[in-house]
C-alpha cells in the first residue's frame, strides 16, 4: 500500500464527534465539477494525496445500492450508467468482478456467506440470480417489484412490489409458492427478523404487517402514521434481539416499536420532511448500541434508549443506500454521484482489519485548513455586480450564473472590489479602532448608585442577591431613580406600596434590637465595618447636605472658622480670597500686607491713622522715645509715649482707657490735658 498524507483526511466535528471524511465527492456546481479532465487532476496537489480506500470504486453516473457479504469480506455496489455490478475483495482493496445487465438493479440480497450466490431484482419485473461465474437463471414477477429480502429458516425470497401480494419463491423447490395476501393495496419495504423470523412489510398506506412465514398469514397490523405525519412506510428494521423495529415514514418521521405494544417508544423528526430511505442498528465494542437513520440528506445517529442525537453526517449529495460494519467506525454511502462517500467515525468504533491503517492516519492528523472549491470563488447578486460596475461580464465566462446569482473569482472580486471602493478597508479599520476604544472607555468608568436614605444596607443585600440571581429588575425609586441595586424576581422599589420603606425613617430596620433578633434569628450578623464595606461596594456614599430633600426638622450644625481672617471676613460679608481669581487675589494680599496691624513688642509700635494721607497713614516708630523726655517716672513716659501715638485720631466721643484720661484731664484746672512727661501739678 502506497503511503499517504494525513492532510488528505478531511475532519468534520459535530457535537464533540470527529468524524474524517476518507473519500467522497466534493460537493459542487456541475461548470465546477473538475473530475472531467484527468490531466488537469493530475498536477492538482489535493488529487496528489487522495486516498482510495478501495480502488476504482466509482461509477460513471451514480451509485444506487451498497452492501456487504455476510462473511464481511466482500463489497457489492450496483450503479449506473449502463446499469452494472461491482464486487470489491476488502482484504485485496480492489475490485474482483464487474457485470453489466440489460435493466436497472432496484435491489439485491446475497443468499450466501459470500458472493457466490446473488439475487437481483430489476426495473424490467425480472429476478436474476447470478452464480460465482455469471448469471445462473431468470425469472419474473407479476408486477415490478420494490424491496426483497432472503429467509434463511425456510429458504423462501420474498419480494414485495407494487401490488397487495407478497411473491414467495422458495430456493429449495425452485418454484414460486402461494403468495401471502396483505390487507394493502401496495407494499413498498419488506424485512426479516434474524431472531425468530418474523415477516414485516410495509405499505403506502402508513401500516406494518407482521406475517409468520410457517403459518402462511397475517398476525398483526400497527398503524405507524399520524395526523402530521403523511404518506407510507419507506424503511423498516428489526432489531437484532428481535422485540423491537424500527420503521421510517415518507414524512422523515423514524418510529420505534415494541412487538408487544402499538404504540411507539419514541419518535424522531429529521426536520426536513424528506423520506427515510434506510434505518440500521450499530453496536460498538462496548455493547452500547444504537440507530442511525438516513434520509437523501443526511445521516443522524442518535441513542436508542434516549433517543438524544449523537452526531450526524451530511455529504452533499443525495443518498440512496448506506452500509456499515458493525462494531466499528466506518461507514460508505451510495449517492447520485460518480463516487462513493466513506466516513470513518472513532468514536463508534476501531476501523476494520482490512483497513487498519486508517487508525494510523487519524491518529497522526493534526487539524489543518483544508482546501474547498469554494474558497477560490465568491458569490454575488445583481445588486452587488452594478455597485461593482460590472454587469457586463454577464453572459460572459467571468461570471457563471448560479440561482439567484453568480460565481465569481475571487481574484477578479478583490481588484475590482478595490477600484469600486478604494477607502473602504481604511473606513473598516478606523470603524474598529472606534469601537474597540468605545469598549475600553466603557470598561473604565464604573457607575455607582446613590444609596436610599433608610435601609441601606437591606436595599445593599437585595443587590448583591440579585447580581447572583438571573433575570433581576433595577431598584428604582417613585421619582424613576435608580437608588439600589437589583432584587431578584422583581423590582422592589418600583411599586408605590412599598417605596416609603426606604424614605420614611418610621420604617427603618434595627437589627440591634431584641425584637428584630427574635424574629428573625438566622439573619446574617454584621459588624459596623462589614456593613460599611457593603455599602462603598453598592452605592456612592455621599453627606446628607448633598441630598435634595433636607428635612426641616433637622438639628442645626456648628461650623468653626478656619482663621482670624476667614472670621472678620465672615463678620464683613466679604468673599475669600479663595473665591476669587488670582489678580484679585494678589491685590488683595498687598492691601493686607500694607493695612496690617503689628503688635507692640517692646517699645516697637505701629498705628494706622484713617484722616491722615496716604503716604503718611501707617506711621512706625522706629525708635521709642527715651524715659529722659517723658521724665524720670517710666511708667509716665510709657503713658506719654501711648497719648502721643493717638494724637493724630479724632473721633467725636472716646471709649475705653482714653475717654477715662479726658475725664481726668478735664478735672485738672490747670489748663490743657497732659501729654507726656512730668506734668504740673
Amino acid at each position: 500500500m502506497a503511503t499517504v498524507d494525513a492532510s488528505s483526511l478531511r475532519l468534520r466535528e459535530l457535537n464533540g464527534i470527529k468524524v474524517y471524511e476518507v473519500s467522497s465527492a466534493r460537493a459542487a456546481p456541475e461548470w465546477a465539477k473538475l473530475e472531467k479532465s484527468k490531466r488537469k487532476l493530475r498536477k492538482r496537489e489535493d488529487y496528489q494525496r487522495r486516498i482510495e480506500l478501495v480502488q476504482d470504486l466509482s461509477f460513471t453516473a451514480s451509485s444506487s445500492r451498497v452492501k456487504t457479504s455476510p462473511d464481511g469480506q466482500f463489497l457489492i455496489v450496483s450503479g449506473l450508467h449502463p446499469p452494472q455490478v461491482k464486487c470489491y475483495d476488502v482484504s485485496q482493496l480492489s475490485m474482483k468482478w464487474c457485470r453489466h445487465m440489460d435493466a436497472e438493479i432496484v435491489d439485491f440480497c446475497c443468499l450466501s456467506d459470500d458472493y457466490s450466490k446473488l439475487a437481483f431484482i430489476c426495473a424490467d419485473r425480472s429476478i436474476r440470480f447470478h452464480a460465482k461465474f455469471g448469471n445462473y437463471y431468470n425469472t419474473r414477477t407479476p408486477k415490478q417489484g420494490r424491496d426483497v429480502c432472503y429467509s434463511e429458516n425456510t429458504a423462501d425470497l420474498c419480494v414485495v412490489g407494487s401490488s397487495s401480494e407478497v411473491w414467495r419463491l422458495n430456493l429449495e423447490q425452485g418454484r414460486f409458492l402461494q403468495p401471502l395476501e396483505s390487507k394493502c393495496d401496495e407494499l413498498n419495504v419488506c424485512g426479516i427478523s434474524p431472531t425468530h423470523g418474523l415477516f414485516a412489510a410495509g405499505s403506502g398506506d402508513g401500516e406494518v404487517e407482521c406475517f409468520d412465514l410457517r403459518a402462511r398469514k397475517s398476525c398483526a397490523a400497527i398503524r405507524c402514521v399520524d395526523r402530521d405525519d403523511e404518506g407510507g412506510v419507506t424503511a423498516l428494521r428489526f432489531d437484532p434481539n428481535g422485540l423491537q423495529m424500527a420503521v421510517g415514514t415518507e414524512g422523515g418521521y423514524v418510529r420505534l416499536f415494541d412487538l408487544r405494544s402499538s404504540r411507539p417508544l419514541r419518535v424522531k423528526d429529521h426536520m426536513n420532511g424528506f423520506p427515510i430511505v434506510d434505518l440500521k442498528y450499530h453496536t460498538t465494542v462496548d455493547g452500547v448500541r444504537r440507530l442511525v437513520s438516513t434520509d437523501k440528506k443526511i445521516v443522524k445517529i442518535w441513542e436508542e434508549k434516549t433517543g438524544e442525537p449523537y452526531t450526524s453526517i451530511e455529504p452533499g449529495y443525495e443518498i440512496n443506500d448506506l452500509c456499515l460494519w458493525d462494531k466499528t467506525g466506518l461507514m460508505m454511502m451510495a449517492q447520485d454521484h460518480t463516487q462513493l462517500s466513506v466516513f470513518f467515525t472513532p468514536s463508534l468504533g476501531a476501523a476494520p482489519k482490512w483497513c487498519s491503517f486508517l487508525e494510523n492516519l487519524t491518529e497522526e492528523m493534526e487539524e489543518r485548513t483544508q482546501e474547498n472549491l469554494y474558497d477560490d470563488y465568491r458569490f454575488i447578486t445583481r445588486e452587488e455586480l452594478e455597485k461593482l460596475h460590472l454587469s457586463h461580464l454577464i453572459g460572459t465566462k467571468m461570471l457563471r450564473a448560479y440561482m439567484h446569482g453568480f460565481f465569481m473569482d475571487n481574484r477578479l472580486y478583490g481588484k475590482a472590489k478595490a477600484i469600486a471602493e478604494p477607502f473602504s478597508y481604511d473606513d473598516f479599520k478606523k470603524k474598529k479602532i472606534k469601537e474597540k476604544l468605545e469598549e475600553e472607555r466603557q470598561s473604565r468608568i464604573t457607575i455607582k448608585k446613590k444609596a436610599p436614605k433608610v435601609n441601606a444596607v437591606l436595599a445593599a443585600r437585595l443587590g448583591a442577591e440579585a447580581e447572583a440571581g438571573d433575570g433581576a429588575e433595577e431598584l428604582v425609586d417613585e421619582d424613576g431613580d435608580e437608588v439600589a441595586g437589583e432584587a431578584p424576581g422583581g423590582n422592589l422599589l418600583e411599586d408605590d406600596r412599598f417605596a416609603a420603606m426606604f424614605k420614611d425613617s418610621a420604617y427603618e430596620i434595627n437589627e440591634d434590637d431584641e425584637t428584630f433578633k427574635m424574629l428573625h434569628p438566622n439573619a446574617p450578623k454584621m459588624s459596623k465595618n462589614a456593613r460599611k464595606e457593603m455599602l462603598e461596594d453598592h452605592f456612592e456614599l455621599v453627606d446628607d447636605d448633598d441630598d435634595d430633600d433636607i428635612e426641616e426638622d433637622k438639628e442645626p450644625k456648628m461650623y468653626a472658622a478656619k482663621d482670624e481672617f476667614h472670621a472678620n471676613a465672615f463678620k464683613d460679608g466679604r468673599v475669600t480670597k479663595a473665591d476669587l481669581p488670582l489678580k484679585e487675589r494678589a491685590k488683595m494680599e498687598k492691601a493686607r500686607e500694607t493695612t496690617k496691624r503689628a503688635r507692640v513688642t517692646g517699645n516697637r509700635e505701629a498705628f494706622f491713622d484713617a484722616s491722615a494721607p496716604k503716604s503718611q497713614s501707617m506711621k512706625r516708630l522706629g525708635k521709642a522715645r527715651s524715659a529722659d523726655e517723658y521724665g524720670e517716672d517710666e511708667g509716665l513716659a510709657a503713658e506719654g509715649a501711648w497719648k502721643e501715638q493717638l494724637s493724630g485720631h479724632s473721633r467725636g466721643s472716646r471709649r475705653g482707657m482714653d475717654g477715662v484720661l479726658g475725664k481726668m484731664d478735664k478735672m485738672n484746672k490747670g489748663g490743657p490735658p497732659r501729654r507726656g512727661g512730668k506734668g504740673k501739678k
